[in-house]
């Protein structure tokens, strides 16, 4: 059996050293708007691809603030009694 340290390091090292390609595929959105920016004028490509991060972007927050809701709530309580004290 190999140990836990010899397979993270052979994890790492295999990580590292993958092809290129095989990582940096994109995301299909991105590919999917840029491959459409031939029939559209610059400016709506432009905006699409912004509207696409950002869509990307929200997903992992819209997630923590769903698993973590029950803390923000208590964060924003102990706050709120905070200042009433002051």
């Amino acid at each position: 059996m190999i140990s836990s340290k010899k397979f993270i390091i052979l994890l790492v090292l295999f990580v590292i050293f993958i092809q290129i390609d095989t990582v940096a595929q994109g995301c299909s959105q991105c590919k999917m708007l840029s491959e459409q920016a031939t029939e559209v004028d610059e400016s709506t490509f432009g905006t699409n691809i912004n509207w696409g991060i950002l869509y990307l972007m929200i997903i992992p927050y819209i997630l923590l603030m769903f698993l973590f809701r029950n803390k923000i709530k208590g964060l924003f309580t102990q706050l709120t009694q905070n200042l009433k004290k002051k």
